[in-house]
């Protein structure tokens, strides 16, 4: 592999590609409170919360079906055609989302925003699809770091993109700032097109189709991760996007900012992370991650000022900051014969949650915002600051009961930590369930 291929050229190039994904993300949170007050509010007021996070949920719906087909099928597809693809999603998506005030009236400018989102998330997983596995194979005695390093760049997109919408936000309508994920999408395009990437890893490793499917069922402590990731996403992915939208009247500053400093931390201790959990294991630093997710996620939804908010979103972001990766490479240490199958189910549970997740916040929000004004009568008549109360209320709710998922994967962490004390990488991967 090293005579013929650039390692170096094919890391970065997943780096580009999950960097425009993390971009796309953190803008698409950066734009939902001007999209929501432009479109959504006059249409549907009482349920606009609900619309837009499912519109924001819609990425993550299709990220999961995505990801969950072209890891069973990476080795047809080719990696270059799924980052080739991702690419044109990047460019599609947001086009749809910008063009719709001209395209349709009324509730069809939801569905099309909707249906770009989707598009969007389309580019998302075919992008993880691809550049999971190839880290993998390029870097398999070392796979927990470089996935680390792999995705400090999620952070590193979601910084980028969350500081342009906030400082363009006075020179450019929200419009204009989603057409800026374009620009990395389409060098996407242009890298992956010029590239060679590797012969498929069945190729290499003899494990046949059949075999790789079948090697999640018959050692059924797969599934245990893959309800974790369901969880640990629930507790990274979902409040990132929802952060903006809920805290931003509560807190006295805007949630983008929040999402960016929380990002920022990632970006620095993802690329240490691997060397942490060589000393702890794997399941040691999920375990550590999930208590300080909980905590954090308590006291966000007890933050009233700047300064409360930022000590609470560096609490709940040094909990998430290794989760994803460090999911990833447990999967791919214990179940190499899955191979992008495995690492794929895995990150498409992770997905999934956040599209469930996300309409269950915006529906929790509503609900409270309606309560505390005293019914939707009189939160109809609500205005100015009696309004953002209600609102704001109804922000600590929702973060008080998403507070709750990593209280449980401390159990769930805690088990695995304890039953895999000891063995070896080896004896992990050989092991039957």
């Amino acid at each position: 592999m090293a005579t013929t291929l650039n390692k170096g050229r094919l890391f970065w190039l997943g780096v580009l590609a999950l960097f425009t994904a993390a971009s796309s993300l953190a803008i698409r949170g950066a734009i939902a409170s001007g999209l929501k007050a432009e479109w959504i509010d006059p249409i549907a007021p009482l349920h606009a919360g609900e619309l837009i996070a499912a519109a924001l949920g819609a990425a993550f719906l299709s990220f999961s079906i995505t990801l969950f087909v072209a890891s069973a099928l990476l080795d047809q597809i080719g990696m270059k055609r799924c980052l080739l693809g991702a690419g044109l999603c990047f460019i599609l998506g947001p086009l749809l989302i910008i063009s719709a005030g001209n395209l349709a009236t009324g509730m069809t400018i939801y569905t099309i925003v909707w249906l770009g989102m989707l598009l969007s998330g389309i580019g998302w997983g075919l992008t993880e699809a691809a550049i999971n596995p190839l880290t993998a194979q390029l870097y398999p005695e070392d796979t927990t770091h470089r996935l680390n390093v792999l995705h400090a760049w999620f952070p590193g997109g979601i910084i980028v993109g969350g500081l342009a919408g906030f400082f363009l936000s006075a020179t450019l309508p929200w419009q204009g700032i989603m057409a800026l994920v374009m620009i990395p999408a389409a060098l996407t395009v242009v890298i992956a097109a010029t590239t060679t990437f590797p012969p498929p890893l069945r190729s290499e490793t003899g494990v046949s189709f059949g075999e790789m499917v079948s090697e999640v069922f018959r050692r059924p402590s797969f599934f245990i991760w893959f309800g974790a990731m369901f969880l640990t996403a629930s507790s990274e992915l979902a409040p990132g996007q929802w952060i903006d939208v809920a805290l931003s009247n509560r807190v006295g500053m805007r949630g983008i900012l929040l999402l960016v400093y929380v990002n920022a931390l990632m970006f620095v201790f993802r690329h240490f992370a691997g060397r942490l959990a060589n000393r702890i294991s794997n399941p040691g630093l999920l375990w550590v991650s999930s208590l300080l997710a909980a905590i954090g996620l308590f006291m966000l939804s007890q933050a009233q000022t700047p300064v409360t908010a930022v000590l609470a979103a560096t609490v709940w972001g040094l909990g998430v900051c290794v989760m994803w990766p460090t999911m990833l490479a447990s999967v791919a240490e214990r179940y190499p014969r899955g191979g992008s199958w495995a690492m794929g189910l895995v990150g498409s549970a992770g997905a999934l949650a956040s599209f469930f997740v996300l309409p269950l916040l915006g529906a929790m929000f509503d609900k409270a915002k309606v309560e505390f004004a005293g019914g939707p009568e009189a939160f109809a008549q609500l205005a100015g600051a009696a309004k953002l109360a209600a609102e704001d209320a109804a922000a600590s709710v929702s973060f008080q009961k998403l507070a709750i998922l990593p209280v449980v994967l401390l159990a769930v962490f805690g088990f695995i930590w304890l039953r895999e004390r000891g063995k070896s990488r080896a004896a992990l991967a050989g092991e039957t369930a």
